[in-house]
C-alpha cells in the first residue's frame, strides 16, 4: 500500500484530495497491483520560500526498478504541476521500504475495511 504525503507553504491553495487521487490513480496505471494510497498533507505556515514537497513511498518490488520509477515520476510530475496557480520549487521523492518495513490492517472486532 503506497504511502503520500505532501508538505508545502500555507501560500499555496492546491487541492490536495484531488492531487491524492491524481497519484494514487497514477500508480495504479503504472503498477496494478499497488492499490489504494494512505495520503496525508501539512501546511506549513513558517517557510522560506514558496515550495511544496511530494514524496511517495512504496514497498520494495522486482518490477519497480530505475525505469519503472523513471516512468512513474514523469507522470506524476505532469499531473500535479497542473495544480498550481503561482511559481514555486518543487521537489518529488519516490521512496523504497527497507527490508523491514511491515505494513497491516488492524481491525476491531465488528469492524471491516470500509470502516476505516
Amino acid at each position: 500500500m503506497p504511502h503520500v504525503e505532501i508538505k508545502y507553504s500555507d501560500d499555496l491553495n492546491i487541492d490536495t484530495k484531488n492531487i491524492f487521487d491524481d497519484i494514487e490513480n497514477i500508480i495504479n496505471q503504472v503498477d496494478s497491483g499497488a492499490g489504494i494510497c494512505k495520503s496525508r498533507a501539512y501546511a506549513c505556515s513558517e517557510y522560506k520560500y514558496t515550495h511544496i514537497l511530494l514524496t511517495v513511498n512504496l514497498l520494495t518490488k522486482p518490477h519497480r526498478d530505475e525505469a519503472f520509477t523513471h516512468r512513474l515520476s514523469e507522470k506524476l510530475q505532469k499531473a500535479i504541476k497542473k495544480y498550481f496557480t503561482k511559481s514555486l520549487y518543487f521537489s518529488l521523492d519516490i521512496q523504497y521500504s527497507s527490508s523491514y518495513y511491515y505494513t497491516d490492517v488492524h481491525l476491531l472486532e465488528g469492524d471491516s475495511i470500509d470502516d476505516i
